[in-house]
């Protein structure tokens, strides 16, 4: 369970008084998630989520977050919309955390997502990227290329008790990436972290997004290539070409991308890989102490990482001109 800090029903009971959603009923903390602390409340007025921001997220940066989703929601784009307490106020405190409570969305996450799910996702994705054009933030994505070889740092002393080799190939990775990482793509808002427990379906139907905590400003295109990782390999490294294909075909279906996008498609896949294998490396030797928290396997993002550094081209991931 993801849960970094535990909180009682009195400091609940207070922390909901400065709000207008009712008494409470219940809660219970939430598996998904590896980054805060989640819980499902349900009140005599209805059920929300309350998140409690824990390790990567600074609090100078949830203002972009949470407008963010106000900013998405008046666009049309279903997402979780923080709720005000009486002071007009989304960010409170709780247990010495930052809090927020957010609305709760309708629908499930898809353990093994099919064609279907990846083509939905992928004009979600376009849609998102077009909601944003006019957000007036902007966020600097803190785990871009120049953050990697600072979090390989961390672990690199024992990186190969986690996989045989792993640091030499990590190096290589690195030295790659940064030669070679691309600049000037189209780009605004991103969600960068857009995996299946963070889209919801009802039957076939995408019914929204949730999770913007590493929403930020970058490249388009980057953003695509995190869902070809997170969607279309299985925890062995196969990839399912056609899977990538309607996801491409899914997002080209509401924006085209350019032909710069289209080049730079593997060495952004290769380093969506490295950035979900390096912080998953991170979690995976520092796990706090007593945290009900189940770290994610970075060897699932080291296998993926074979596959790319192999591809050369779109075509490998399916995209047709």
């Amino acid at each position: 369970m993801a849960v970094y800090t535990e909180v009682s029903d009195e400091a609940l009971t207070a922390f909901l008084s400065a709000y207008e959603i009712g008494g409470l009923l219940s809660y219970k903390g939430i598996a998904e998630g590896v980054e805060n602390t989640n819980f499902f409340l349900h009140t005599t007025q209805g059920s929300y989520i309350l998140t409690l921001y824990e390790k990567r997220v600074r609090e100078e940066d949830l203002p972009f977050f949470l407008n963010l989703m106000e900013h998405l929601a008046t666009r049309g784009l279903a997402c979780p919309q923080p709720i005000r307490n009486r002071a007009g106020t989304a960010l409170g405190r709780l247990c010495g955390r930052p809090a927020v409570i957010v609305s709760f969305l309708e629908g499930v996450s898809v353990k093994h997502p099919g064609v279907d799910h990846c083509r939905a996702l992928g004009g979600a994705l376009a849609r998102l990227h077009a909601a944003g054009a006019d957000f007036g933030m902007r966020r600097e994505n803190s785990l871009s290329v120049g953050a990697w070889r600072p979090l390989f740092a961390q672990a690199e002393p024992q990186a190969d008790t986690v996989s045989p080799g792993l640091a030499e190939r990590t190096r290589a990775d690195l030295e790659a990436l940064e030669a070679g990482w691309p600049r000037g793509l189209p780009g605004g808002v991103i969600h960068a972290d857009l995996f299946t427990d963070n889209v919801f379906f009802i039957g076939d139907d995408l019914s929204g997004l949730i999770d913007f905590y590493f929403a930020c400003t970058d490249a388009f295109a980057y953003d695509l290539a995190i869902c070809l990782n997170a969607w279309c390999f299985e925890a062995d490294g196969t990839f399912h070409a056609d899977m990538a294909a309607a996801l491409i075909a899914g997002y080209e279906g509401v924006r085209r991308l350019e032909p710069a996008e289209v080049d730079a498609l593997p060495i952004l896949a290769r380093g969506a890989a490295l950035r979900f294998m390096l912080t998953r490396l991170v979690d995976w030797l520092n796990v706090p102490p007593g945290a009900l928290v189940q770290p994610k396997d970075p060897r699932e993002y080291d296998r993926r990482l074979t596959f790319h550094r192999r591809a050369r081209h779109a075509r490998d991931y399916g995209w047709a001109p």
